[in-house]
């Protein structure tokens, strides 16, 4: 059982917000209030509701197929639509393959959220005809079926760090090889040249960056040559 929606209606009835679509406040206006007095008058469910905008989506849709342009066009002027077609007709295309009362049971929000967005919700839309009974929750499931969650994106990988007065500095991530051998290699060219392994590793990568230059040769396959700059 649909739950009855008075506070929203009443407020489309004597004062409607500004978030109210006009085409929704005219059809309650022309299809429930009039000819009915205030004393037998009962609020719309949800259903109704849900019910009037996929009819009027459909009839709306069904005018612009019929119509000439300019005739088409002087009817929204005269039913004061023009701008708050365009949802409508967006209802219309994402639900052309349902009756309105099979809709029924879907709240208002839920109908334009789909069609707002119907090339994402296609799949959830083509769902619906499979269900014998279409109803909020089941269309809320398939909508949380059909949310992938986003992919982290990695961080680019830095170097780069920065002292507590702001200067920046490398820092070379931790090596893990099975045979350590950039780490014994490194050590035994600092115990026996007495360089640092910053200076070591520096001119290693000035190397690597001349070779990939092209400044770096092998001459008769013994002798490695730099050229200059």
């Amino acid at each position: 059982m649909m739950t009855p929606v008075k506070s929203a209606i009443a407020t489309r009835v004597d004062k409607p917000s500004r978030t109210t679509s006009e085409f929704e406040q005219q059809y309650f206006e022309e299809n429930v209030i009039n000819g009915i007095g205030h004393e037998n008058y009962s609020f719309p469910t949800l259903t109704e509701v849900t019910k009037a905008i996929l009819h009027h989506a459909f009839w709306l849709a069904d005018q612009k197929r019929k119509l000439p342009v300019k005739e088409y066009k002087k009817l929204l002027l005269d039913k004061d639509w023009k701008g708050e077609e365009k949802r409508y007709l967006k209802i219309a295309a994402a639900f052309g393959k349902f009756l309105p009362r099979e809709l029924a049971h879907i709240e208002p929000r839920t109908v334009y959220q789909l069609a707002e967005n119907s090339k994402k919700y296609q799949p959830v839309i083509d769902k619906l005809l499979d269900l014998t009974a279409i109803t909020q929750e089941a269309v809320r499931s398939l909508i949380k079926e059909q949310r992938t969650p986003r992919r982290p994106k990695p961080e680019k990988p830095s170097i780069w760090r920065r002292t507590t007065d702001g200067r920046r500095y490398c820092q070379i991530p931790p090596i893990h090889e099975p045979d350590e051998r950039t780490g014994t290699t490194l050590q035994k060219m600092m115990d026996e040249e007495g360089l640092s392994a910053q200076h070591i590793v520096a001119e290693a990568i000035a190397m690597r960056s001349a070779y990939k230059e092209g400044r770096l040769a092998l001459v008769d396959n013994r002798e490695i040559k730099m050229s200059e700059t």
